[in-house]
């Protein structure tokens, strides 16, 4: 991917009173084929795959019953994968199919096939009737799947299925491999294990079993992987093994100390960082190798100075490492320098007793916030919180304490960015209860006091830890599938409908839970992420992390290193660039959709926000993928001549859409635009129906965009009342509601909407206007508190995105803004 900066709109938008009234699809054409002479070279190379594979079989007992081929599309043309397996007789099966770059630097499409004897003519037949029967409406019998298909080759080489694109294949040193089955019977399984007996190949106990396929992890080289290749016919794929926190938890001390010298070696920090992240907890042990150099002696605090400052049970130690470094596993394993963008602070705000009573935490994160600012009062900071009430008895609605941070969020004087964790399941059940009953429990169990708070930014928790190696718990099964919902996460699911805000907003790492075949779980580090210890000198340097609190420091970590590369962007920029930047891997939305419709992805929105961010989409646009971001005060309410209320301000932006390069693209091709809308409200807390007057939030907004066809003049009247004349009618033209993913039902809570706009790239030219919007809030309703005259701040990220990487979209837009031309970020 490119790495350019985003992009700051130079112009500010038009202001006019206000009156309230997908993966882009790209199809491929298929290269034109001279039908006898393409089929007669794909029969002959079937044949020469089929007499290779055959000849290549090891002879071993319980050995393949068929052939692997790999069929090869051209380059950037489509392969029809979908035919090149019989499901009915289950005989001729896709294995795997991998998209790889060549020299050109287009993309070859390959898929490796399972054939049994049996079914040797399956492929005969299709190519036979290619070159001599025609269709009733005179084309080649088969032409689509024949003519999409370049070369046909055996499938010998590991390269064939490994499928692991970000890691290298192992050489002559033996590696932990994953080798993903097809079928996922216990029969499948019970055959590979006397195969790898009588070849003699390491293998961990049990296994992960998955629909249609099994997984175990061996041990070997490449010569291995192609004797297992050669010898069974059930091989699908192989991956290199995840490397888990057990590796550093099994170390003594004093191997340890290679590691952490290793790593100290290759970090590199800025001489002047302006990016901080301050973590409100237990305090940290900075006398840790890995966290000195970012933490000093100064920015160690507590709010009652008899605590200490010190790390009394080494959760905010554990905090400190992952907000440096994210998990320490694979930065340890890597060679690569290490750049750390950012310092650390620690306020302790949690004494030894830990009884502070529940109606002073809010003044506590207060005074810990008031410390941090004290003694670096010009820093850049987020502040990062895992500390969480015991009970959910809230179910969304304010407390003193989560109304409190949104106070703190949205001072006037000073904005603040508050990462919190949504609290943990475990903090109301037993490991076993929340084993056995996943994912109900996860679902039933709601985000925990102080993080229902509108402004701050909350983490649930996803896992992709399914790897359990501890010999120990060889008869364990993780609980939760890879890229789907923690065991630990807490949801919004079970909160008044369409009345709180989307909690979590976001979902990161928060580990995994083993459960047994009696129903019996258990924590393992296996199933956690590696940070730092806060006992260094007896308990080694590193120590297992889990829950939403691993989730929240990671977060953290993102947002203190987009502040670090954009040191003048707001708070709620820095906010909107993270959910912008998320999305929900497919697992995840499996696990809780059961069709692509809205009123689905509503309920996904109260189980995991809108998703996991991606860093890299955070701090970079692409040629093919470009990020706006306009920020902006708009004065949402004023005064009637008359006397009472109305609202004010709207903001009108023209954006600079690159309409030649989109309407040059062929009819069919599909774009996104992603649109996120952040901004800060003031609490207005009390237990008093919040609605009318008593609304919570001091403001709200909103945006639209314009529907393709739509004018400047009929979109400012379909939104704008203010805009019509006396007496004049809605227009009838429509909202672009059927191009939006989520729609404005479930995108319009809380104070950050985000959604996603997918269209054909005529349309996206066609629409380019989007308006930013105020809606009632208490600055209105209750205006005898004179905070009618208020302005808000808010940033708009806007995005659009083709899959076609050729496609350059950015370059048109700088020249249109005047912009220098970027030169792309190497890191």
């Amino acid at each position: 991917m490119d790495k350019l900066s985003h992009i700051v709109l130079p112009v500010p938008p038009e202001t006019q009173l206000y009156t309230s009234t997908s993966s882009a699809v790209i199809q491929k054409t298929v290269v034109p084929r001279n039908r006898d002479q393409h089929g007669n070279f794909l029969q002959s190379q079937f044949l020469k795959a089929w007499g290779e594979s055959k000849d290549s079989q090891l002879a071993i007992v319980g050995g393949r019953d068929g052939v692997y081929l790999e069929f090869v599309s051209d380059p950037d043309a489509e392969l029809l994968t979908k035919s090149l397996e019989d499901m009915r007789s289950k005989k001729v099966r896709l294995l795997n199919v991998r998209k790889i770059k060549n020299a050109s630097d287009q993309w070859v499409t390959f898929a490796t096939v399972y054939v049994s004897n049996q079914k040797r003519n399956y492929f005969v037949k299709k190519l036979e009737e290619y070159l001599s029967q025609n269709t009733d409406k005179g084309y080649p019998k088969h032409q689509d799947l024949v003519a999409s298909i370049s070369d046909i080759k055996s499938a010998l080489l590991v390269e064939s299925f490994w499928t692991d694109m970000g890691a290298p294949k192992p050489g002559s040193n033996k590696e932990w491999v994953e080798v993903w089955l097809r079928g996922g019977t216990d029969e499948d399984a019970r055959v590979f294990d006397n195969l790898l007996a009588q070849l003699e190949l390491k293998v961990r106990k049990g296994a992960i079993k998955f629909p249609e396929r099994t997984v175990k992890v061996v041990f070997a080289d490449s010569a291995d992987l192609e004797k297992l290749t050669q010898a069974s016919d059930v091989i699908a794929e192989y991956r290199l093994a995840k490397t888990t926190t057990a590796l550093f938890m099994d170390m003594v001390s004093k191997e340890q100390v290679g590691w952490v010298d290793d790593l100290l070696d290759r970090i590199d920090q800025p001489q002047t960082p302006v990016s901080s992240v301050c973590i409100l907890d237990t305090g940290v042990n900075n006398g840790h190798p890995l966290l000195q150099p970012f933490l000093s002696d100064e920015d160690c605090q507590s709010v009652d100075p008899a605590w200490g400052s010190h790390d009394h049970c080494h959760h905010g130690t554990l905090m400190a490492g992952t907000a440096l470094y994210g998990d320490l596993t694979p930065v340890l394993e890597s060679g690569d320098a290490v750049y750390v963008s950012h310092i650390l602070e620690s306020v302790k705000i949690l004494p030894r007793d830990g009884k502070n009573e529940p109606d002073l935490w809010g003044y506590i994160t207060a005074q810990g916030v008031s410390r941090a600012e004290i003694q670096a009062p010009e820093r850049k900071r987020s502040y990062c919180m895992a500390v969480t009430a015991t009970d959910t008895r809230d179910r969304g609605r304010p407390s003193s304490w989560s109304a409190q941070v949104d106070q703190l969020a949205a001072m006037w004087d000073e904005q603040r960015l508050f990462i919190i964790s949504g609290g943990n399941s475990l903090q109301t059940m037993s490991v076993t209860e929340a084993a056995q009953h996943y994912p109900e429990l996860q679902i039933t169990e709601s985000i925990h006091d102080p993080a229902q708070s509108w402004n701050a930014l909350t983490v649930g928790a996803i896992t992709n830890l399914v790897d359990i190696v501890d010999p120990n718990l060889s008869s364990y099964q993780p609980v939760a599938k890879a890229n789907t919902l923690s065991p630990f996460s807490t949801t919004s699911s079970t909160w008044e409908e369409n009345k709180w805000p989307i909690k979590p907003e976001l979902v990161l790492e928060g580990g995994n839970l083993a459960i047994d075949s009696s129903g019996f779980a258990s924590e393992c580090d296996d199933l956690s992420i590696l940070s730092t210890s806060y006992r260094p000198d007896s308990q080694g340097f590193f120590y297992p992390f889990n829950m939403t609190s691993a989730a929240t420091a990671e977060l953290a970590r993102m947002a203190a290193t987009v502040r670090a590369a954009y040191p003048s962007y707001w708070e709620e920029t820095v906010r909107a660039l993270l959910v912008h930047s998320a999305s929900w891997p497919e697992q995840l939305k499996k696990q809780f959709m059961s069709a692509d419709k809205k009123s689905e992805y509503k309920n996904l929105l109260k189980v995991c926000g809108y998703g996991v961010p991606s860093l890299d989409r955070a701090l970079y646009s692409a040629r093919n993928s470009l990020t706006l971001i306009a920020q902006a005060e708009l004065q949402p309410y004023d005064k009637k001549p008359g006397g009472g209320m109305h609202t004010r301000d709207m903001h009108l932006y023209d954006l600079p859409w690159p309409v030649e390069v989109l309407q040059s693209l062929p009819d069919e091709v599909q774009v996104k635009m992603k649109v996120t809308l952040s901004y800060f409200i003031e609490p207005g807390p009390g237990e008093i129906g919040w609605k009318d007057r008593y609304r919570y939030a001091s403001h709200t907004l909103r945006f639209d965009i314009n529907n393709p066809g739509e004018s400047k003049g009929e979109f400012v009247k379909r939104i704008n009342k203010a805009a019509r004349e006396q007496d004049e009618l809605l227009p009838s033209t429509q909202s672009a509601s059927e191009h939006w993913v989520l729609g404005s039902t479930a995108r319009d809570r809380g104070s950050i909407h985000s959604d996603t706009w997918v269209g054909t790239s005529a349309q996206l030219a066609a629409s380019n206007l989007i308006s930013v919007m105020p809606k009632i809030g208490w600055w209105r309703e209750r205006s005898q508190l004179g905070c009618w005259n208020r302005k808000t701040r808010y940033s708009l990220v806007v995005s659009i995105e083709t899959e076609d990487t050729r496609v350059d979209v950015y370059t048109p837009i700088v020249t249109k803004l005047k912009l220098p031309v970027e030169v792309e970020i190497q890191t």
